[in-house]
């Protein structure tokens, strides 16, 4: 990994393959997840991930928000954009040595996952984690948080649509 940009591309492609390594249809997650759009504390999320319980009322009430933000470089750590935790579960993804840079500064209840090996096509890396995420309470109800994943990962299907 050298450069800032595909540094960015590598991890996130990774985190994509992490969250959902089989493209399976009944894995719930989004990218770019933005949360009080157009006001002064609007927030967005690298990725998001819904694990429920189960499939029943209460299972989807009780599910799990895991939210996953990419850092790249020592700089864009230390950037005032992309710190925003406000899953059940929250981790950084970053480079192992950039990391071992900023190790102290992560929050105490927010996990880290680094690139560990290459896949067989050598365009993205699996991940391991090198410090558990502890669960904090979030903020948002869930109802709010699927309508912004769900919202996202709409904007992501349009795309793919061919008339």
């Amino acid at each position: 990994m050298s450069n800032r940009p595909e540094i960015t591309r590598i991890l996130s492609l990774s985190t994509q393959k992490h969250i959902n390594p089989h493209n399976d249809s009944r894995v719930y997650w989004a990218r770019e997840v933005t949360f009080d759009y157009a006001t002064n504390h609007a927030c967005r999320v690298d990725y998001m991930q819904f694990k429920p319980k189960n499939n029943f009322i209460s299972g989807l009430e009780k599910g799990d928000f895991y939210c996953y933000e990419v850092k790249s470089s020592l700089e864009d750590f230390h950037s005032k954009n992309g710190h925003n935790f406000i899953g059940d579960f929250n981790y950084y993804v970053m480079p192992e040595e950039v990391y071992k840079q900023v190790e102290r500064e992560i929050p105490y209840k927010v996990g880290v996952y680094v690139p560990a090996g290459k896949s067989r096509t050598g365009d993205w890396y699996s991940l391991k984690s090198i410090k558990k995420a502890i669960r904090q309470n979030r903020e948002k109800p869930n109802v709010e948080m699927l309508f912004m994943m769900f919202r996202s990962a709409a904007r992501d299907k349009v795309g793919e649509i061919e008339l």
